[in-house]
Protein backbone atom coordinates (compact mmCIF):
# COMPACT_ATOMS: atom_id res chain seq x y z
CA UNK A 1 0.00 0.00 0.00
CA UNK A 2 1.44 3.34 -1.02
CA UNK A 3 0.29 6.14 1.30
CA UNK A 4 1.35 9.76 1.00
CA UNK A 5 2.44 12.04 3.80
CA UNK A 6 0.62 15.18 4.81
CA UNK A 7 2.81 18.25 4.58
CA UNK A 8 1.84 21.55 6.17
CA UNK A 9 2.14 24.57 3.88
CA UNK A 10 3.03 28.01 5.24
CA UNK A 11 0.11 30.42 4.89
CA UNK A 12 2.35 33.14 3.41
CA UNK A 13 3.32 30.67 0.64
CA UNK A 14 -0.35 30.62 -0.38
CA UNK A 15 -1.48 34.17 0.47
CA UNK A 16 1.29 36.77 0.32
CA UNK A 17 -0.91 39.62 1.54
CA UNK A 18 -3.80 39.41 3.98
CA UNK A 19 -5.98 42.17 2.47
CA UNK A 20 -5.19 41.57 -1.20
CA UNK A 21 -4.98 37.76 -1.22
CA UNK A 22 -6.46 36.07 1.86
CA UNK A 23 -9.58 38.19 2.39
CA UNK A 24 -10.74 37.95 -1.28
CA UNK A 25 -10.04 34.19 -1.29
CA UNK A 26 -12.02 33.68 1.93
CA UNK A 27 -14.93 35.73 0.54
CA UNK A 28 -15.37 33.38 -2.44
CA UNK A 29 -18.58 31.33 -2.28
CA UNK A 30 -16.88 27.90 -1.98
CA UNK A 31 -14.54 29.09 0.73
CA UNK A 32 -17.31 30.75 2.74
CA UNK A 33 -19.20 27.45 2.43
CA UNK A 34 -16.19 25.58 3.86
CA UNK A 35 -15.96 28.05 6.74
CA UNK A 36 -19.73 27.87 7.28
CA UNK A 37 -19.68 24.06 7.29
CA UNK A 38 -16.98 24.18 9.97
CA UNK A 39 -19.15 26.24 12.33
CA UNK A 40 -22.58 25.02 11.22
CA UNK A 41 -23.83 28.14 9.43
CA UNK A 42 -25.08 28.82 5.92
CA UNK A 43 -23.35 32.07 4.91
CA UNK A 44 -24.16 34.47 2.09
CA UNK A 45 -21.65 37.21 1.26
CA UNK A 46 -22.86 40.77 1.80
CA UNK A 47 -19.64 42.81 1.51
CA UNK A 48 -15.85 42.72 1.53
CA UNK A 49 -14.03 45.58 3.29
CA UNK A 50 -17.35 46.96 4.54
CA UNK A 51 -17.07 50.49 5.90
CA UNK A 52 -17.69 50.89 9.63
CA UNK A 53 -17.15 54.59 10.30
CA UNK A 54 -13.56 55.30 9.20
CA UNK A 55 -12.66 51.57 9.42
CA UNK A 56 -13.29 48.52 7.20
CA UNK A 57 -14.53 45.11 8.33
CA UNK A 58 -12.93 42.28 6.34
CA UNK A 59 -16.05 40.28 5.43
CA UNK A 60 -19.73 40.72 6.26
CA UNK A 61 -22.21 37.92 5.57
CA UNK A 62 -25.82 37.07 6.28
CA UNK A 63 -26.67 33.84 8.02
CA UNK A 64 -29.39 32.61 5.68
CA UNK A 65 -31.29 30.66 8.37
CA UNK A 66 -32.23 33.78 10.34
CA UNK A 67 -31.02 36.70 8.15
CA UNK A 68 -28.62 38.04 10.81
CA UNK A 69 -25.29 39.77 10.30
CA UNK A 70 -22.09 37.73 10.53
CA UNK A 71 -18.74 39.47 10.86
CA UNK A 72 -15.62 37.64 9.71
CA UNK A 73 -12.29 39.18 10.68
CA UNK A 74 -9.24 37.36 9.34
CA UNK A 75 -5.49 37.25 9.90
CA UNK A 76 -2.77 35.14 8.34
CA UNK A 77 -0.62 35.55 11.43
CA UNK A 78 -1.24 34.81 15.10
CA UNK A 79 -3.95 36.77 16.89
CA UNK A 80 -3.19 40.20 18.31
CA UNK A 81 -4.87 42.87 20.42
CA UNK A 82 -5.44 45.10 17.40
CA UNK A 83 -7.71 42.52 15.75
CA UNK A 84 -9.50 41.83 19.04
CA UNK A 85 -10.38 45.53 19.21
CA UNK A 86 -11.39 45.50 15.56
CA UNK A 87 -13.89 42.65 16.02
CA UNK A 88 -15.52 44.51 18.90
CA UNK A 89 -15.72 47.78 16.95
CA UNK A 90 -17.01 46.14 13.77
CA UNK A 91 -19.51 43.92 15.60
CA UNK A 92 -21.01 46.97 17.32
CA UNK A 93 -21.05 49.08 14.14
CA UNK A 94 -22.62 46.32 12.03
CA UNK A 95 -24.98 44.94 14.68
CA UNK A 96 -23.40 41.53 14.07
CA UNK A 97 -24.74 38.65 16.14
CA UNK A 98 -22.17 36.10 14.98
CA UNK A 99 -18.52 37.08 15.10
CA UNK A 100 -15.92 34.83 13.47
CA UNK A 101 -12.22 35.50 13.99
CA UNK A 102 -9.95 33.52 11.64
CA UNK A 103 -6.19 33.44 12.27
CA UNK A 104 -3.11 31.33 11.72
CA UNK A 105 -2.81 30.72 15.46
CA UNK A 106 -4.72 31.84 18.54
CA UNK A 107 -2.85 32.84 21.66
CA UNK A 108 -4.25 31.36 24.87
CA UNK A 109 -5.25 34.86 26.00
CA UNK A 110 -7.27 35.61 22.86
CA UNK A 111 -8.94 32.20 22.95
CA UNK A 112 -9.86 32.88 26.58
CA UNK A 113 -11.25 36.30 25.59
CA UNK A 114 -13.60 34.69 23.04
CA UNK A 115 -14.62 32.00 25.53
CA UNK A 116 -15.37 34.70 28.11
CA UNK A 117 -17.40 36.73 25.60
CA UNK A 118 -19.44 33.61 24.84
CA UNK A 119 -20.06 33.10 28.56
CA UNK A 120 -21.21 36.64 29.34
CA UNK A 121 -23.35 37.38 26.29
CA UNK A 122 -26.88 36.12 25.75
CA UNK A 123 -27.71 33.21 23.45
CA UNK A 124 -28.25 35.59 20.50
CA UNK A 125 -24.58 36.67 20.32
CA UNK A 126 -21.92 34.10 19.40
CA UNK A 127 -18.16 34.24 18.97
CA UNK A 128 -16.05 31.74 17.04
CA UNK A 129 -12.28 31.45 16.84
CA UNK A 130 -10.93 29.46 13.89
CA UNK A 131 -7.35 28.59 13.08
CA UNK A 132 -6.65 28.17 9.37
CA UNK A 133 -4.12 25.68 8.02
CA UNK A 134 -3.10 24.58 4.53
CA UNK A 135 -2.03 21.01 3.75
CA UNK A 136 -0.97 18.97 0.76
CA UNK A 137 0.05 15.38 0.03
CA UNK A 138 3.14 15.18 -2.18
CA UNK A 139 2.55 17.34 -5.25
CA UNK A 140 -1.21 17.49 -4.79
CA UNK A 141 -3.23 20.68 -4.72
CA UNK A 142 -3.10 22.68 -1.50
CA UNK A 143 -6.09 22.18 0.79
CA UNK A 144 -7.29 24.64 3.45
CA UNK A 145 -8.58 23.41 6.80
CA UNK A 146 -10.36 25.38 9.52
CA UNK A 147 -10.03 24.22 13.14
CA UNK A 148 -12.45 25.55 15.75
CA UNK A 149 -10.55 26.72 18.83
CA UNK A 150 -13.37 28.70 20.45
CA UNK A 151 -17.11 28.44 20.04
CA UNK A 152 -20.27 29.13 22.00
CA UNK A 153 -21.21 26.48 24.51
CA UNK A 154 -24.87 25.93 23.67
CA UNK A 155 -25.55 24.44 27.10
CA UNK A 156 -24.39 27.49 29.03
CA UNK A 157 -25.88 29.86 26.42
CA UNK A 158 -29.26 28.18 26.98
CA UNK A 159 -29.04 28.79 30.74
CA UNK A 160 -27.65 25.41 31.81
CA UNK A 161 -24.64 24.85 33.99
CA UNK A 162 -23.93 26.15 37.46
CA UNK A 163 -25.50 29.49 38.18
CA UNK A 164 -25.14 31.78 41.15
CA UNK A 165 -27.76 31.44 43.87
CA UNK A 166 -28.57 34.40 46.09
CA UNK A 167 -29.05 33.98 49.83
CA UNK A 168 -32.77 34.76 49.32
CA UNK A 169 -33.10 31.60 47.21
CA UNK A 170 -31.65 29.26 49.85
CA UNK A 171 -34.04 26.97 51.62
CA UNK A 172 -35.05 27.63 55.22
CA UNK A 173 -34.68 23.95 56.06
CA UNK A 174 -32.00 23.42 58.76
CA UNK A 175 -30.54 20.40 56.90
CA UNK A 176 -28.90 22.72 54.37
CA UNK A 177 -26.59 25.27 55.97
CA UNK A 178 -23.67 25.78 53.62
CA UNK A 179 -23.35 26.66 49.97
CA UNK A 180 -19.95 25.91 48.44
CA UNK A 181 -19.26 26.33 44.72
CA UNK A 182 -22.90 26.10 43.78
CA UNK A 183 -23.61 22.87 45.70
CA UNK A 184 -25.67 22.56 48.88
CA UNK A 185 -24.06 20.25 51.42
CA UNK A 186 -26.25 18.34 53.89
CA UNK A 187 -25.21 18.72 57.54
Amino acid sequence: MNLGRLAKVELRDVWKNEAQDFTPWLAEEDNLALLGDTIGLDLELEAVEKGVGPFSADIVCKETANNTNVLIENQIERTDHTHLGQIMTYAAGLNAVTIVWVAKRFTDEHRAALDWLNEITNEDITFFGLEVEVWRIGDSAKAPKFNVVSKPNEWTKAGGGIKAISSNELTDQPSYKMLISGFCLAT
